[in-house]
């Protein structure tokens, strides 16, 4: 046991410490344990039953409609599964977009997660890259001028709704102008919200990207804002999309509707005990906390001379890069010359001092 007491105490220990990436840190599962000595499969779709059935698939359903509720839908409209994250959400998304429109063109800005040009390859789908505008926004000059060379052909609008760096939101009233300037009939909206997505819907104002803008589908974490031991998410999509793709397998007695076969059937129960534990008014009192403790630790930057701002109240805080030696210490995640702190649930205000003080001792230092 030697070698797993090594491995959690480096991993203890490192949890402590990172103050780069958005992964919450209030949070214990323990309860669930005894799941842990059975194989939870949610295989195949989870409002099909399976001849076999050692699932979750109850719980899924409730999570979706979690999810639906607070994104302006409802479950007869739209249609959702757990994913393993982010990434296979946003794959699931385009893979739905490019059954729609198969030689339709993939708009999506520099600044969109590394993943996503990987996806389209996977799916060997046509794409542009638009230029971001400093903020880490789309830039809707240059995308409006790329449409307008395209106006022919179908567009799949890939939105960031919260930037891996900067948390920057695209705009989807800027998209939509551009559609109706240039006629554009034939089109689908993804919006990557893996980080905002749970986080967004209790902000003021709230920024436009959920099915009551006219979204096709929308991708969302459940490890990030949430919290969870293992990494997984939600894609949900509107059901007429679902239905075009699903096929019935006779093998497991269910219907085909998802990228991976077997699916975690764990990540649902933590996920909806997160959802059941604070409800929407302690998810939103929860986003309050984290934006007051990146509004403090914005200030705490700029009090000792460091460049430090956010995009609107984001609960990123993006700052000019220091050291090698703290980016490593502190596991922040850096872009060229810059990097970025990320006040996620369960982050202490007494951690944040912590980094304050070494910056500060290193600018002092190098002065």
């Amino acid at each position: 046991m030697n070698r797993i007491d090594d491995v959690l105490n480096r991993i203890s220990n490192s949890t402590q410490n990172f103050l780069g990436y958005p992964l919450a840190k209030d949070f214990s599962f323990q309860e669930f344990a005894p799941f842990l000595d059975v194989c939870l499969n949610n295989v195949g779709d989870p409002e099909a039953p399976s001849t076999l059935a050692i699932d979750t698939k109850d719980v899924e359903k409730e999570c979706i409609a979690f999810f639906a509720d607070i994104l302006s839908s409802n479950m007869e409209e739209v249609w959702g599964y757990v994913t393993n994250g982010g990434t296979e959400g946003n794959l699931y998304g385009l893979y739905l977009a490019r059954e729609r429109f198969p030689n339709a063109v993939v708009y999506y800005s520099e600044s969109t997660h590394y993943s996503v040009k990987k996806n389209l390859h996977l799916l060997n789908l046509k794409n542009i890259v638009i230029r971001s505008q400093e903020n880490g926004e789309i830039d809707y000059q240059d995308l409006e001028q790329s449409v307008m060379l395209r106006r022919d052909l179908p567009a799949i609008f890939f939105l960031n709704i919260g930037t891996t760096m900067t948390e920057a939101v695209d705009q989807l009233d800027e998209v939509k102008r551009i559609i109706r300037q240039y006629a554009i009939k034939d089109y689908y909206i993804h919006c990557d919200a893996a980080f905002l997505g749970s986080i967004a819907p209790f902000v003021e104002p709230k920024p436009k990207f959920d099915f009551s803008e006219g979204v096709d589908s929308i991708a969302i974490s459940g490890h990030k804002f949430l919290g969870g031991p293992i990494p997984c998410g939600v894609v949900l999509v509107k059901r007429q999309h679902r239905n075009r793709i699903a096929n019935s397998i006779s093998y497991v007695g269910t219907m085909d509707t998802t990228i991976t076969g077997s699916r975690n059937g764990l990540t649902p129960l933590f996920m909806w005990h997160v959802i059941n534990k604070f409800g929407k008014d302690g998810l939103a009192k929860r986003v309050k906390e984290c934006q007051e403790l990146a509004a403090y630790t914005e200030l705490q930057l700029k009090a000792i001379g460091v460049k430090a701002w956010r995009n609107n109240d984001a609960l990123t805080v993006v700052l000019e890069k220091p050291s090698e030696v703290l980016c490593k210490h502190y596991q922040l995640a850096s872009e060229g010359a810059i990097a970025h702190v990320i006040c996620v649930p369960g982050l202490q205000k007494a951690q944040i001092d912590a980094f304050i003080k070494d910056l500060q001792f290193e600018r002092l230092k190098a002065s």
